[in-house]
């Protein structure tokens, strides 16, 4: 049988920071009764899992994300995670948009670097007044992180560019994996990049992709990024526990795959590691 890459796997001594995880944890922190979605059975992620699943792979760091699914604009699993973890962790809270200053302060005083903007799933008018909050972002040296898909950046770009706060997008803006590097919103992404100030997460491919496993339609989108970004304004992300994943995903092939699209060892060296751990301060 063919071999499914031809790039040698990432090894396990090679220094790794998944930009990209969620924890899970509803028996110590229950689900808001309002909650978008209730994360299930595989998807249930909690800290010791995350912790050993870490150990398994060689990773050394992770950016937990506060998800919209489950838990909403309640971050006490995640501060939990956070504490738990002693200086492992770094995490990215989810806040209404007009959360103040000194809230922001205390959550970065507990390890959290930035709050997500999930344009995909609430919609561009949503963040239609959240120029404050991106100010005191800016001010506190934190970042935005923010996921969109297909041409939604082209809305939320001139509020993210006139705010000077620090981006990050995440799983590679989530193009139209029909419509092509040259589609509008995703464009606008490689754009961002000579501004100096915008990161991207190569992770989730899935989410682009309209193929199975490997995803190869997805591929030109990283390939776009690596030429436009280069290995310093990128980072790698799993996704994990992957929630309401249309087919099976696992991390080890996962990492894998990210070897086969970055097979240079210094710009895997700069993805997995030294971009993240520059940018997100992990020690």
């Amino acid at each position: 049988m063919q071999a499914l890459f031809t790039a040698p796997p990432i090894p396990k001594t090679q220094p790794k920071i998944d930009c990209h995880v969620h924890v899970f944890d509803p028996l110590r922190f229950p689900y808001a009764d309002d909650t978008f979605y209730r994360p299930t059975g595989h998807e249930i992620a909690t800290t010791e899992q995350l912790g050993a699943l870490m150990d398994a792979h060689g990773v050394q760091h992770a950016l937990i994300v506060g998800p919209n699914s489950g838990y909403g604009f309640d971050n006490r699993c995640l501060l939990d995670a956070l504490q738990r973890g002693k200086g492992r962790f770094k995490g990215a809270a989810v806040v209404p948009n007009h959360t103040g200053r000194e809230e922001l302060q205390a959550l970065q005083a507990s390890g959290v670097v930035g709050v997500t903007l999930n344009v995909a799933l609430l919609g561009t008018d949503y963040y239609r007044d959240a120029a404050p909050l991106l100010a005191h972002l800016r001010e506190l040296g934190m970042w935005a992180c923010v996921q969109v898909q297909f041409d939604e950046l082209l809305t939320v770009k001139p509020m993210l560019l006139d705010s000077g706060v620090q981006i990050v997008v995440d799983h590679c803006a989530r193009p139209n994996p029909a419509a092509g590097v040259d589609q509008p919103g995703f464009a606008a992404l490689l754009d961002l990049a000579q501004t100096g100030r915008v990161s991207v997460k190569l992770s989730s491919l899935v989410k682009s992709s309209a193929q199975a496993f490997p995803h190869r339609d997805a591929w030109p989108y990283v390939q776009a990024l690596i030429a436009a970004f280069g290995p310093q304004q990128l980072m790698w992300g799993s996704d994990w526990p992957f929630l309401r994943a249309p087919a099976r995903i696992d991390y080890g092939p996962l990492l894998d795959l990210f070897g086969q699209l970055v097979p240079d060892t210094g710009a895997r060296q700069a993805i997995l590691w030294d971009t993240p751990k520059r940018l997100f301060g992990f020690v």
